[in-house]
Order: C-alpha cells, then sequence, then structure tokens
C-alpha cells in the first residue's frame, strides 16, 4: 500500500499524524487494520488512532481504549520487544490476515463501548452465583476479572467472525494461531481466558453468513457465558 493511500485512509480514522510520519512496522500493522477500520467508518464508530512515540513496559502492540466518548485504538510498537513476538513463527506473507484479526478484536470493544453495553450482560442473563471474602477489594477484583473475561471473550469471537467473513480459507490457520495463543493461561479464568468462547467457534459455520461480524458473534457469546460463568 502506498503511503499516499495510507495517508487517505487514515485520515479518515482520525489518525493525528501522516503516513510519513510512520515508521516502516506501523505502517505495515496499520495497513493490514485498514479494512477493519474502513467498515467501522461506516458503521460511524467513534474511533481515533493514537500511535504512542515509545512503548511503556507493559504495553501490548494494539489495544483498545476509551476517553471523551470515543474509542482510541492505541499503538504500542516504537521500542516494543512484544511488538511482533504474537506473529513468531507465521511468514511475512500471511501476518497481514493475522493483524487484521487483532484489529478486528479491538475494534469489538469499541462496538460494545458505543452500544452503551461496556461490561453489561445481554438481556435475559444475570449472575446467580454468590461470592464471599472478608475483603471486600477482593470481590471488586473478582468481579472486573469476570467482566473483563467475558468482553475478551466477545472481542475474540468478533475477530473470528471477521476472518470467516472476509478470508473464509484462512480461517482454519488463524482460528489455530489464536486457539494457541488464548491456551497458554498462567492463571484459569483469568481476564484473557476466552477459552471458553474460542471453542465454541472451532468451525467457522457457526457464524452464519450475515457478514455483520457484531451482530454475529452475539450468539456464540451468549452460549459461552453459559459454559463460562
Amino acid at each position: 500500500m502506498s503511503k499516499a493511500v495510507l495517508a487517505a485512509a487514515l485520515l479518515c480514522a482520525s489518525l493525528p499524524v501522516g503516513a510519513a510520519d510512520l515508521m516502516p512496522l506501523e505502517q505495515r500493522w496499520l495497513g493490514a487494520a485498514l479494512p477493519v477500520l474502513a467498515y467501522s467508518r461506516s458503521l460511524n464508530l467513534p474511533i481515533d488512532i493514537v500511535v504512542q512515540p515509545q512503548a511503556g513496559p507493559n504495553d501490548v502492540p494494539m489495544a483498545m481504549g476509551f476517553a471523551g466518548g470515543r474509542c482510541k485504538l492505541v499503538l504500542s510498537l516504537r521500542g516494543n520487544p512484544d511488538a511482533e513476538r504474537q506473529l513468531d513463527g507465521v511468514p511475512a506473507a500471511q501476518q497481514g490476515e493475522l493483524i487484521e484479526a487483532m484489529a478486528a478484536h479491538e475494534i469489538g470493544h469499541c462496538w460494545r463501548y458505543a452500544q452503551g453495553a461496556w461490561h453489561a450482560l445481554p438481556a435475559g442473563f444475570v449472575e446467580v452465583n454468590e461470592e464471599t471474602a472478608d475483603d471486600p477489594s477482593l470481590l471488586a477484583a473478582s468481579k472486573a476479572m469476570r467482566e473483563t473475561r467475558r468482553e475478551e471473550g466477545y472481542a475474540d469471537l468478533v475477530a473470528l467472525a471477521w476472518t470467516h467473513d472476509r478470508h473464509p480459507g484462512d480461517y482454519g490457520r488463524i482460528y489455530a494461531w489464536l486457539e494457541k495463543l488464548r491456551q497458554d493461561q498462567p492463571v484459569a479464568r483469568n481476564g484473557h481466558d476466552t477459552r471458553a468462547w474460542v471453542r465454541l467457534a472451532r468451525d467457522g459455520a457457526r457464524f452464519g453468513g450475515a457478514g455483520k461480524p457484531f451482530e454475529d458473534a452475539a450468539p456464540l457469546w451468549r452460549e459461552g457465558l453459559l459454559g463460562d460463568d
């Protein structure tokens, strides 16, 4: 993708710098994410792109944040030793679809936020198990972890639904990559333990053919909520 095309596309996505200011690695990641960003723009999602001038010690390469009623797609690639670690072992020619799936995952978070549903259970779902602890902060931390895990589960399904619709021939390998990534959990049921949802999507046909990844992910997300909690 030429710098001119990238700059024009990113201008539409509210990026505060031009393509000439981006490092080649940032251009490659944003270029791979452009189909997701263009789709999001067609839905009028309030997304800004933030390119960190220097990654912090715990920053992931791509993340979603929220501020002022808008979503912030944050790239932390400069000086980040983990920038390409998630793509280790993947041939360069096959990395674009993986980065695109990561972007779809993050935009799934934005969709939930824009719908006013962030950390909310879908209609008809309530928490029925009651936790007890002498320290209230432990209960708050446990609740926050559950809410994060649910959102991550939804976002993983959005990434897979997007892949199934836009890159059906690559679905198997991208699913295998995500499944392997989620199998490596330091603590079961932590905020990124989305295995309850990922295993439901082994057969991509379960997403149907509507071509609307945010909606297509919802039935499996609800099914996974029953299995997770």
